[in-house]
């Protein structure tokens, strides 16, 4: 006796197997911590991805003022997150969709990329590094650096962990 599967099953498991092998998501999780101190500004924050050679492949967040203030606007100090103005600021047009937002206060602050979210879709498979920087006015400016492989085979864990500006910061890629 000979059983036959139905047609809607073989169509379903069929577009299955036509995925790509990997759909990689990324969650990053990062501390800004609470400064006892008698002036404070919220820090500007950038979250980057960058490969083997140290260029900027993704950015991933861009936390800045965006609205005018006596000061002026919010683009004009974000030279100051030197890194990543270096490798990748200069050349953007801000504020980038689904990337740039507000500054964020003090807590941990979450972001969830899949991988095929616009930052990541260009990323090929290698060694790469996240990188958290933040720069406060009248405050301080600190870099944290976490090595991940993308696209996970297995489930990755690390972290890093700033000792001014910025506290924990994890990183979870799934496959």
């Amino acid at each position: 006796m000979t059983k036959t599967v139905p047609l809607t099953l073989t169509i379903a498991l069929s577009g299955l197997l036509a995925m790509p092998g990997y759909a990689t998501t990324l969650q990053v999780k990062l501390e800004i911590p609470t400064l006892n101190v008698a002036e404070y500004h919220r820090p500007y924050v950038a979250v980057y991805v960058e490969d083997a050679n140290g260029k900027a492949a993704a950015n991933l967040a861009v936390w800045y003022q965006h609205q005018d203030n006596r000061e002026g606007h919010g683009s004009k100090w974000l030279p100051d997150l030197r890194q990543w103005w270096r490798k990748s600021g200069r050349s953007l047009e801000l504020p980038v969709d689904g990337v740039t937002g507000p500054t964020r206060p003090a807590g941990v602050h979450t972001l969830d990329v899949a991988a095929n979210a616009p930052q990541l879709a260009g990323l090929k498979p290698g060694s790469y590094t996240l990188v958290v920087e933040a720069v406060r006015e009248v405050g301080g400016r600190e870099l944290v650096k976490v090595p991940f492989t993308w696209p996970a085979t297995a489930a990755q864990a690390a972290s890093g962990q700033g000792s001014s500006e910025l506290g924990a910061i994890s990183l979870v890629v799934k496959p």
